[in-house]
């Protein structure tokens, strides 16, 4: 038995969420449910997190699925920014003394 894998249907029964919601994330690729196996499909356990996110996005705030997609590609486009502006700021730091307080003041964005 693999730890890492749960039951959609019983995920959903507990989260109360409708299972054909989880196809609508796997059909936008948001997430991936890669096995079946007597016509049971199963998740990630890495991948609760964002389908919980998912789910309130889309029940508690009524976002459809292709605005969940570009928040989803907007926020994965800003940990990319944040990691690049990091690495910059890393390489800066090789050539100039580093202030502290002018730094954390951007970091508000």
């Amino acid at each position: 038995m693999r730890t890492d894998l749960v039951i959609v249907s019983e995920y959903c029964q507990k989260c109360h969420i409708d299972p054909s919601f989880i196809g609508l994330l796997q059909e936008g690729g948001l997430i991936d449910t890669p096995c079946v196996e007597e016509g049971e499909r199963y998740l990630f356990t890495s991948q609760l997190r964002d389908i919980e996110r998912y789910a309130r996005l889309y029940y508690d705030l009524s976002i459809n699925i292709e605005g969940i997609e570009a928040i989803h590609h907007l926020l994965d486009r800003m940990s990319g920014l944040r990691e690049e502006v990091r690495t910059l700021r890393s390489r800066l730091r090789l050539y100039e003394p580093w202030d502290q307080d002018v730094y954390d003041a951007e970091d508000v964005f």
